[in-house]
C-alpha cells in the first residue's frame, strides 16, 4: 500500500530541487550576458562555452521535476496537480534545444575565425623579432667595420678566452666546476671538450662572438617559438571546437526530444482528460 503523504512530500521536494536547478541555470545564463557585447567574438566564445558547461543543470532539473509530476499523479489517481508546471517546463526544454542547437556552428565559426587570428598575430610578432633582429644585425655589423669595433670585439675575444684558459689550467677550481650541481651538464660538457682540445675553445668563443652565427641563432630560436605558439593555439582551438560543439548538440538533441515529446504527450494526456466527462 502506497503511504499517500510520504509520496506528496517526496513529491513536493523533488519540486523544489527541480525548480531550483533550472532557475540557478537561468540566473546564471542572465548574470553571463553581463557585460552584454554580442559583437565580441571572445564573449560569444566565453559565453557558449559556460552556457554548454551548466546546460546539463537544467535537463537534471526537468527530468526530477517530471519525476515528482509522476510521484504525485500515482498517489493522486487521475486528479490534476494544484500547480501544474509540466507545460512551462517543456516550452523551456524546446527554447534550451534550439539554443544549444544555434551553439553548435556558431561556437565552432567563432573558434575558427579565433584561431586564424591567433595564428595571424603570432606570425606577425615573429616577423616583427626578425625585423629587429636584423636590424641589430645590420648595426652591430657596420660597427664592425671600423678599427674601433674590430679591436673591442678582438678584446671581448680574448677576456673570454683568458678566464676559461685559467679556470683549466687550475686543477682546483676545474674540479670544482665539473663538481658543482647548479653548473649546467651542457657546460661541464665543453669544459672537458676544452681541456682535452685548446683549439675547441678557440672555435667556441669564434662562434660565440660571430655576429652572424648569433643571429641565426636567435633566428632559429624565433621560428621554432612561432611553430610552437602557432601549434598551442590551434590545438587548443580544436579542442575547444570538438568538446563544446558536440556537447552543445547532444544537449539540444535531449532537450528537443524532453520538449518536442513531453508537449505532445501531454497534449494527448490533456485532451483525454476533457473527452471523460461527456461520457
Amino acid at each position: 500500500m502506497v503511504n499517500r503523504p510520504a509520496s506528496l512530500n517526496t513529491a513536493l521536494s523533488l519540486k523544489v530541487v527541480g525548480v531550483i536547478l533550472i532557475l540557478s541555470f537561468l540566473l546564471d545564463f542572465l548574470i553571463l550576458l553581463l557585460p552584454f557585447q554580442p559583437t565580441d567574438r571572445a564573449w560569444q566564445i566565453n559565453l557558449a562555452t559556460a552556457l554548454v558547461d551548466r546546460g546539463i543543470v537544467p535537463m537534471v532539473g526537468l527530468g526530477i521535476l517530471f519525476a515528482a509530476y509522476w510521484i504525485e499523479n500515482a498517489s493522486n489517481g487521475d486528479r490534476s496537480p494544484t500547480i501544474d508546471l509540466r507545460f512551462p517546463a517543456l516550452i523551456l526544454s524546446s527554447i534550451l534545444g534550439l539554443l544549444f542547437l544555434l551553439i553548435f556552428p556558431m561556437h565552432l565559426n567563432n573558434v575558427r575565425q579565433a584561431s586564424a587570428q591567433t595564428v595571424n598575430q603570432i606570425n606577425q610578432d615573429a616577423e616583427q623579432a626578425e625585423s629587429q633582429l636584423n636590424s641589430q644585425l645590420a648595426q652591430f655589423q657596420s660597427q664592425l667595420n671600423n678599427e674601433q669595433g674590430k679591436a673591442q670585439l678582438e678584446q671581448v675575444r680574448n677576456q673570454a678566452k683568458a678566464q676559461f684558459t685559467e679556470l683549466l689550467k687550475d686543477e682546483q677550481k676545474y674540479k670544482q666546476a665539473l663538481e658543482n650541481p647548479q653548473l649546467p651538464q651542457a657546460q661541464k660538457e665543453l669544459l672537458k671538450k676544452f681541456k682535452a682540445n685548446p683549439q675547441e675553445l678557440d672555435k667556441f668563443i669564434a662562434q660565440q662572438t660571430d655576429p652572424q652565427g648569433l643571429a641565426t641563432q636567435r633566428r632559429t630560436q624565433i621560428r621554432q617559438r612561432k611553430e610552437e605558439a602557432e601549434k598551442q593555439a590551434k590545438d587548443t582551438a580544436w579542442k575547444s571546437g570538438l568538446r563544446i560543439g558536440i556537447s552543445s548538440l547532444l544537449l539540444s538533441i535531449g532537450y528537443i526530444i524532453i520538449g518536442w515529446t513531453g508537449l505532445r504527450s501531454l497534449g494527448a494526456v490533456q485532451a483525454g482528460g476533457r473527452k471523460a466527462p461527456a461520457r
